[in-house]
């Protein structure tokens, strides 16, 4: 039944209900989509019945300001001895498991402990949002229905194959389970890592581990290879090189005088400078894996800090933190934002979170004024410009 679902929903494409209207009109239309999506009439019935609007997941998807913290603030927040401890205990006590997703998938226990510690503290902190609210609640707001639309029907999907209970809570945004994925994901790439016949990502460990190995294998994981290894760069290095933007052969990186901290550079593959709080903080060196992660989270320091995590769960020595340059107020990263759109630069939202928009615009506007680009908002530029 889950195949022919699923070719159902592939094959049938979304006729976007209206979002911003009426409630119960827009619970009609996606209740029609649904069933023409092969959600049998009754379930679909069932799904969308006595379904309501949660104002407490808008609140939420406005105000993220947790991604305003600098590296060093939210990855010391996160990252603890007991964490680091639990995690490799996991790893131990599991062993079968992630031996699985690392022989089947390809992919490292050391990320995925990483990113089941850091959504849900190893499945004890889920999320107590109503999931199905929370998915037609985002589905009928005009900011992003196209991207949730398509969830609430695989949620209603899954709801057909007694794998998704109308009380099932999560996450604001309607991600599920210990690793917290969201319904599409679940019903593309879930696994039935116990073999109980269904895929239940909140309560089988097995499930959400080799579950979450499959979407990392699907976003192009490679096998066997590194994602992040901190490095060490001189002093008069070209900083303009440094960031996402610019990527080049580890051997190409070592003859510019970059050497690891710990180890050595991963031969023969490309490669990108990190440096998530400027040439004075923490250095980087960021694999293609490295870019994968962002398909489970858009956050960059989010993703640098779950990288920088998996590494040490399998052995790295904790980051050398250097001295950065004090981090912009709110205000001002508000104001330079600002700036920098007045100049014609790309940075998407206007919202005092140091995205990669911000962050290349800034590498440019660094370039410009003869100031150190390594992609770090200062005073003085904010001043200079």
């Amino acid at each position: 039944m889950r195949a022919a679902l699923f070719a159902l929903l592939i094959a049938t494409p979304v006729a976007a209900a209206p979002c911003g209207g009426d409630f119960a009109g827009f619970l009609q239309a996606m209740e029609a989509e649904a069933v023409a999506s092969g959600v049998p009439a009754d379930k679909a019935a069932e799904f969308f019945a006595n379904a309501r609007q949660d104002p407490k997941v808008l609140k939420a998807d406005r105000s993220q300001g947790v991604f305003r913290k600098t590296f060093l603030d939210f990855s010391q927040s996160l990252i603890s001895k007991g964490r680091l401890s639990t995690a490799r205990a996991k790893s131990e006590s599991l062993d079968d498991i992630f031996t699985r997703a690392e022989t089947e998938y390809g992919v490292s226990r050391g990320i995925l402990l990483a990113f089941w510690a850091f959504e849900t503290d190893f499945g004890q902190v889920q999320g107590d949002f109503n999931t199905r609210n929370a998915l037609l609640t985002l589905a009928h707001d005009c900011r992003r229905p196209e991207l949730f639309q398509p969830q609430v029907l695989a949620a209603a999907q899954l709801h057909a194959l007694d794998e998704f209970d109308l009380d099932t809570t999560g996450a604001w945004a309607g991600e599920i389970g210990m690793v917290q994925m969201l319904p599409k994901d679940i019903l593309e790439r879930g696994v039935d890592g116990d073999g109980d016949g269904l895929i239940l990502l909140k309560t089988s460990e097995a499930d959400a581990i080799l579950s979450g190995a499959r979407m990392l294998q699907h976003h192009s994981w490679r096998p066997g290879e590194p994602w992040l290894a901190e490095v060490t760069l001189p002093q008069d290095f070209d900083w303009s090189l440094t960031g996402l933007d610019t990527e080049k052969p580890t051997s190409d990186w070592s003859a510019l005088g970059v050497t690891p901290r710990n180890g050595a550079l991963a031969h023969g593959l490309p490669a990108s400078i990190l440096l998530p709080q400027g040439r004075n903080g923490p250095a980087f060196l960021a694999y293609p894996n490295f870019r994968v992660l962002f398909e489970w989270n858009k956050s960059f320091i989010y993703v640098t800090t779950a990288a920088y995590f998996g590494t040490r769960i399998e052995g790295a020595e904790p980051y050398a933190a250097g001295n950065p340059d004090p981090a912009l107020a709110p205000e001002e990263m508000t104001a330079l934002q600002e700036k920098l759109a007045t100049l014609g630069h790309d940075v998407g939202k206007v919202d005092g979170i140091l995205g990669a928009g911000t962050r290349t615009a800034v590498q440019k506007e660094q370039l410009r004024l003869g100031l150190p680009a390594d992609g770090w908002p200062t005073r003085d530029l904010l001043d200079a410009l």
